[in-house]
């Protein structure tokens, strides 16, 4: 494969981190040596509340929510064979309830801080040739832990709390399917153990690009179900949003260009189209990215 669209590559597991839209891990390696470091920027916002069995128009309380990160992220490839990848955003997410309620309630309209640092590993152990195609196969594995010290346990008012406060432990199996036109096939599974009541989780993503010298571009669609949790106003929910059953899928685009030096820039857009106890956003992403 050739080096730009590598790189272009590794770009956008950033996205994973930005807006915790796609897997943390891609199909590709860095290769012994090499990595990258990006900043990046992102922004998301609803109105909407995919809830059980309805609906909601409007967010309860706050009417409407955006949230915005700016994140570092970083990878290196230890061997030809194995990857670190580091992931910590700083998120701000703000409401829109009117002072008249803010006073009433005593709630405020805004939630910021350092949320998860998330670090994975992953490692290629074969390769299958199928004519002039490869067939890469790689697992992965890795935690996500508050480092942050935000609050979950407000009532209402953590409808805009940065995260669910929660450790957990990931493990990915990927299969790749690679073309000498630069067009590849990705597909993923896995499972998330998760603490501080917040359901387990399966995970699964499909994702269809092409990666060339001068330009890396995407499609993909996500989703998650959790193993248990209750469902917001529903039977045994007490207020605590992070033991929800967070359920969701998710579809989006994205696409990368080298411009000098080593220097990139990245861009991508994503949607919740089905879930449960979760906002219906649309996000936005750019990135900055230094390859070496």
């Amino acid at each position: 494969m050739q080096k730009n669209g590598l790189l272009g590559t590794l770009v956008l597991m950033l996205l994973c981190f930005s807006m915790q839209a796609q897997s943390p891990l891609s199909g590709f390696m860095n290769g012994k040596g090499n990595g990258a470091i990006a900043v990046s920027q992102s922004v998301e916002q609803y109105d909407e509340v995919l809830l059980v069995p309805n609906d909601a128009k409007g967010v309860p309380v706050f009417e409407e929510v955006e949230l915005n990160s700016t994140s570092i992220y970083a990878s290196y490839g230890i061997s030809d064979r194995l990857d670190v990848v580091m992931g910590l955003p700083y998120i701000k997410t703000t409401g829109n309830a009117s002072e008249a309620v803010l006073n009433r309630l005593g709630f405020e309209n805004t939630r910021s801080g350092i949320q998860d640092l998330s670090l994975f590993v992953k490692y290629n152990p074969f390769n299958i040739q199928m004519g002039e195609s490869n067939l890469n196969f790689l697992i992965g594995a890795g935690v996500r832990t508050p480092l942050g010290d935000y609050k979950v346990d407000e009532g209402l008012q953590s409808i805009l709390a940065i995260g669910n406060r929660a450790t957990s432990l990931n493990g990915l199996a990927i299969a790749q399917l690679r073309t000498p036109s630069g067009i590849f096939l990705t597909t993923q599974a896995g499972y998330s153990l998760r603490n501080n009541e917040v359901p387990n989780a399966l995970l699964g993503e499909i994702k269809l690009g092409y990666a060339g010298s001068r330009i890396y571009a995407d499609v993909w669609y996500a989703g998650q179900v959790s193993n248990g949790g209750v469902n917001i106003l529903g039977e045994g929910f007490v207020g605590f949003f992070p033991a929800t059953d967070v359920t969701y899928t998710r579809a989006g685009a994205s696409v990368y260009v080298p411009i000098v030096g080593g220097f990139g820039i990245s861009g991508g857009i994503n949607q919740y189209l089905t879930g449960r106890n979760i906002g219906k956003s649309t996000g936005y992403f750019g990135s900055l990215v230094l390859n070496f």
